[in-house]
């Protein structure tokens, strides 16, 4: 290039990072996991909060589900009926809701997962909004072997 040429400013695009590999199970399987829990994630808020409902006053009403989740009468309308396909709650209509023994096994589970994720995350120092905020994500795809080091963590740290 001749000394009086001006050189071009722009800039050269970086090279693309190289593809991380999953480990272990193949990147489908991984993600044909993590789309089947996301679709359990709302079954697991509402009997969470249906049972949340029914130890505060003894009953869980569309209206009341509506109000604790943000959401519409007729969005919990039509879970409910899923729950009730998929044999975790019992409903009529203008009635309220009650957990069948497997939404009331499944509310105990999550409620320990999100208890035990909380207390892991603000045992490590995280401000005590975000951790209510990240536990309710965290819960839901934290495997059994995560939750166990976390137990231990919480035992050893008490």
């Amino acid at each position: 290039m001749p000394p009086d040429t001006p050189r071009s400013t722009s800039t050269r695009r970086p090279a693309a990072a190289p593809r991380r590999q999953a480990a272990g199970p193949d990147a489908a399987t991984i993600h044909h996991g993590i789309r089947r829990d996301h679709s359990e994630e709302t079954a697991q808020d509402y009997v969470e909060a249906i049972a949340a409902l029914i130890q505060q006053s003894n009953e869980a009403r569309a209206v009341d589900l509506a109000r604790k989740l943000g959401v519409s009468h007729v969005t919990v309308v039509r879970r409910v009926a899923r729950l009730v396909e998929q044999g975790y709650v019992t409903s009529e209509p203008y009635r309220a809701i009650f957990l069948t023994d497997k939404g009331r096994a499944l509310a105990e589970e999550c409620t320990v997962r999100h208890e035990t994720v909380l207390a892991f995350l603000l045992a490590v120092g995280v401000p005590a909004a975000a951790a209510e905020r990240d536990a309710e994500g965290i819960e839901h795809h934290v495997s059994p072997e995560t939750l166990e080091a976390m137990n231990g963590f919480l035992k050893r740290n008490s």
